[in-house]
């Protein structure tokens, strides 16, 4: 999983420390170098805000922005690319994101692909796994797991189903306290992070997925509280619509 030269994808700023804070140093330790590119801004669109928050928009895209830098900093990553696409609306940019993708691979000379699991736990994050699997022509695809809610529990940095080709790394006590800080670096998701565990990460190579298909039966992570009604925090995005976009895509796009 430790390549020479690693391309991050990070669906959210927050992701890389979230999956990958200590996996990160060690692959710094071995020689690799490592960029970052966010697929999203992390805020969710305008429409999505309340109305006295829409007017703060771009001040809380350019504060989660600077967090990231200061994240990267800290980590020891190049940020290369923010895209300039909402939260929750990467599936909608399929095409886009991966030509910018597929340019960054052959501009950075990209040997080594990490993205998170497709595991349910945002729909944003089901898409960056869809796109590196799109571009596994082009490099080795590794996978990292966040979090998710297989069989109704919150479990975090944890495939839910494993093939044996996993790689654990447990975390001793001082890394565990350097990772709770670099989550701390990022105070605009605070509430967004508590459930977070910090004893391990986990990778493998990416693993075959229907993508016309949620991540696993049952409700999904981001579907817990889709009950409570027009709350800016809580996406009520459907898993079907997200497999519809991964379907669509195939069928109309050549790569």
């Amino acid at each position: 999983m430790f390549g020479k030269r690693i391309l991050l994808l990070i669906p959210h700023p927050d992701d890389e420390v979230v999956g990958c804070f200590t996996a990160i140093g060690h692959a710094r330790t071995l020689g690799a170098k490592i960029f970052g590119f966010y697929l999203t801004t992390g805020i969710p669109s305008r429409e999505h805000l309340r109305s006295w928050q829409r007017k703060t928009y771009g001040h809380r895209q350019r504060r989660r922005q600077k967090e990231a830098n200061l994240v990267a900093d800290l980590l020891g990553i190049e940020p290369f690319h923010f895209n300039d696409i909402p939260s929750r609306k990467l599936k909608d940019f399929l095409k886009p994101a991966r030509e910018t993708l597929s340019q960054a691979i052959r501009r950075l000379e990209i040997d080594t692909l990490w993205a998170p699991a497709y595991e349910g736990g945002h729909q944003d994050h089901d898409t960056a796994n869809f796109l590196a699997n799109t571009l596994t022509g082009h490099a080795l695809v590794w996978e990292f797991s966040e979090y998710h809610y297989y069989r109704g529990k919150v479990k975090s940095q944890d495939f839910f189903s494993q093939n044996g080709t996993e790689q654990t790394i447990v975390l001793d006590r001082s890394e565990q306290e350097s990772k709770r800080q670099a989550l701390s670096l990022y105070p605009s998701e605070r509430g967004n992070l508590r459930h977070i565990d910090t004893s391990q990460e986990i990778f493998r190579p990416l693993t075959s997925y229907d993508y016309t298909r949620p991540p696993h039966p049952g409700k999904l992570f981001y579907q817990r509280f889709q009950w409570v009604p027009g709350h800016p925090r809580i996406d009520y995005c459907q898993p079907h619509e997200v497999c519809l976009a991964f379907k669509d895509f195939l069928e109309t796009v050549q790569y």
